[in-house]
């Protein structure tokens, strides 16, 4: 009896290894060429106008060339030591600070109103509030100054306080009114549930969830106060005077302080606006609010 061989089975077939996929980089827009380019320069400006500040302050003797000859650290020296420096600083702390916490106690819940409530108005107080915002402040800072005269504060750090809060109280209801919106009302409706009363709905759950744009509101704040050049010099005296005025007048005056005495004083303007801002942006990066709030609040 003969038997029939099987073939032998055909094993599979070994896999043809495929080449790995070249990733092609994006080409870069001309629109984000541009962008780039513009950032970089205006970047280079700004650099080189605080290099120049900088360097003039520095300087002792000068010759034909861009940078000084001689440089001493005596400016700073003297610039500390003239009359009124160390009093305008002191004012623009206390003005900076009071103008910021009360813009702050006043404009967070006004912005928390305008954003949950619906009432006869709410457009066109939105529309009021955005005035002293996006108009110079020259337009309005001599009727402030004479209504602040008027009412015979005028001259005082009172006035100085006053007249500074008028553009940055409406910045903090226009910042806050988005970060409110952002809330789901479930929240606030799940506190009352569990027995928290409007001053505590307000303190331990609103306040958390709106401290970024809070920070957010405050560091602008903060860095227009230190700036806020009209509205101060139209209703400060001699003593209330901030830094940025005092140095107006230093420049102003002919036969005034030399130019590198004055530069040495825009520098210490300049330092404390940026370690101001510095420690406004260690607790939190106002950037970052604005495009994570949405995720932190629901």
């Amino acid at each position: 009896m003969t038997t029939l061989a099987t073939p032998p089975t055909a094993g599979p077939r070994p896999t043809e290894a495929t080449p790995p996929k070249r990733t092609s980089k994006p080409r870069p827009t001309v629109t984000a060429v541009v962008t780039w380019i513009t950032a970089g320069l205006f970047v280079a400006f700004l650099l080189a106008v605080l290099a120049s500040v900088i360097v003039a302050s520095l300087g002792a003797s000068w010759g034909a060339s861009w940078l000084p000859s001689s440089v001493t650290s005596d400016w700073f020296r003297q610039a500390w030591e003239t009359p009124g420096l160390s009093s305008s600083l002191a004012v623009t702390f206390q003005v900076a600070v009071a103008d910021v916490l009360l813009a702050l106690v006043i404009g967070v819940p006004a912005g928390y109103v305008l954003a949950r409530k619906s009432f006869p108005g709410r457009s066109a107080i939105m529309l009021f509030a955005l005035f002293p915002v996006i108009l110079p402040p020259l337009t309005y800072a001599v009727q402030l100054a004479a209504l602040m005269y008027r009412l015979g504060i005028g001259g005082t750090l009172l006035s100085v306080i006053l007249v500074n809060l008028v553009p940055i109280l409406p910045l903090v209801i226009l910042i806050t009114v988005p970060f409110v919106e952002q809330i789901s009302p479930q929240v606030e409706d799940a506190a009352r549930v569990f027995g928290a009363n409007d001053f505590k709905l307000f303190t331990r759950v609103l306040v958390p969830l709106l401290m970024p744009g809070i920070v957010a509101a405050g560091v602008l704040c903060l860095v227009r106060v230190l700036g806020s050049f009209e509205l101060t010099f139209f209703v400060s005296s001699a003593e209330t005077q901030t830094l940025v005025v005092t140095i107006f007048g230093a420049m102003a005056d002919p036969g005034g302080p030399p130019a590198a005495l004055t530069a040495a004083m825009t520098v210490f303007y300049m330092a404390i606006a940026l370690i101001g801002l510095a420690i406004s942006l260690r607790f939190s990066n106002p950037a970052q609010a604005l495009s994570g709030s949405a995720h932190r609040a629901v």
